[in-house]
């Protein structure tokens, strides 16, 4: 089969962690897969902790983004849920084992496989030795298995969904999983991608919302969104007066930071899940504050594709779209300098126009 000769950005090698235009590879649509025209891709947190090696398991050369939106150009011959011209999404996954108990209930992101579920960009999940990889959405296409494909809604606004696929995900799950329902309080720690769907996904649910921050500058933008209460957590008085508080507090801060802080915010059988981090926290548990009201501290990561699907409709349904910046591809590095810095409100996202225009 002839590859499809394909303009992108990407980081080279561990020495050089900047990104730069490069040329990929890509295949025709197989019998069961889209082939995708990107049009907009979402810059999220972990391709530049990708891009730099933060986790220590990067494949380079290395093309990042995950949170992507296009228009279908070609579809396999048993393609039956999409057409050449749909509005698609890919996020974080592009395959799974499909046979093990978490893919057979659509938790595919808990793959349980041997290599585990295969990732958008930087190859499996569990590395096999093969030297498999795979690249993402810093791209101008994408060829997907149908079933790793997306519908974006027509209510969506194409320019603003792409986080929806990984910030939208992420959040949502956790909410579901641990039933939110009207009522509810729920603190979200963290106002950056993560944290601003939370706080909107979680509104639309019923809940009763704080935002933990150590800045006084998100307050604005925290009650703009929607939280009903925004608490520095430096702040020791506030923090002592919003104990026993929380039924669930989610977790958004992608850095090492101090988790026993928050478990003493919540109420009886609280929790808090952290899905910022991919890491330890900065202490130990106090296993003290967690047995005395019987607290847990749990983790999660992204979703199933079902569960991706039924965001982008109640993103849909209830007017929810991420806050972002359009930015141009050559103009990643800057974004990813100002990301580090935290002076992006809330994600930015790459018109791929950019790169289809670029000369190579």
């Amino acid at each position: 089969m002839e590859s499809i000769k394909t303009k992108a950005y990407g980081a080279k090698g561990s020495i050089r962690s900047s990104l730069g235009p490069m040329e990929i590879e890509r295949f025709p649509a197989k019998a069961d897969e889209v082939h995708i025209d990107i049009l907009y891709c979402g810059v999220c947190h972990s391709d530049l902790h990708q891009v730099k090696n933060d986790w220590h398991n990067t494949v380079y050369p290395c093309v990042p983004g995950h949170e992507i939106v296009g228009r279908v150009t070609e579809v396999g011959s048993s393609v039956t849920k999409f057409k050449a011209g749909d509005i698609v999404g890919v996020g974080c996954m592009i395959n799974s084992c499909g046979q093990c108990q978490p893919c057979q209930h659509g938790e595919e992101n808990y793959c349980q496989g041997p290599v585990s579920w295969t990732a958008t960009y930087n190859g499996y999940m569990k590395p096999d030795g093969s030297g498999y990889n795979t690249f993402g959405g810093y791209s101008t296409n994408i060829t997907v298995k149908e079933s790793f494909v997306l519908r974006i809604p027509d209510k969506l606004d194409i320019k603003a969904a792409a986080p929806i696929l990984c910030a939208g995900i992420t959040t949502y799950s956790p909410l579901r999983h641990w039933k939110v329902k009207p009522g509810d309080s729920v603190a979200v720690a963290g106002l950056g991608g993560l944290g601003h769907m939370a706080v909107q996904l979680a509104k639309a649910m019923g809940a009763q919302v704080a935002v933990l921050t150590t800045s006084q500058d998100k307050r604005e933008a925290a009650e703009a969104l929607g939280a009903h209460q925004v608490i520095i957590t430096t702040d020791s008085k506030a923090m002592k007066q919003n104990e026993l508080m929380f039924d669930l507090i989610l977790a958004t801060i992608p850095d090492e930071f101090e988790v026993n802080e928050y478990v003493s915010l919540l109420k009886l059988n609280g929790t808090v899940v952290t899905v910022g981090l991919l890491g330890s926290y900065k202490k130990p548990l106090d296993n003290m504050e967690m047995a005395k009201s019987r607290r847990s501290v749990a983790g999660s990561i992204i979703g199933g594709i079902a569960e991706t699907q039924e965001v982008l409709d109640f993103c849909a349904d209830h007017n929810i779209l991420p806050e972002v910046e359009m930015i141009r591809m050559q103009d990643i590095n800057k974004a990813f300098d100002k990301m580090m810095d935290k002076e992006v409100r809330f994600r930015y996202v790459i018109d791929m126009q950019s790169l289809k225009e670029e000369e190579v």
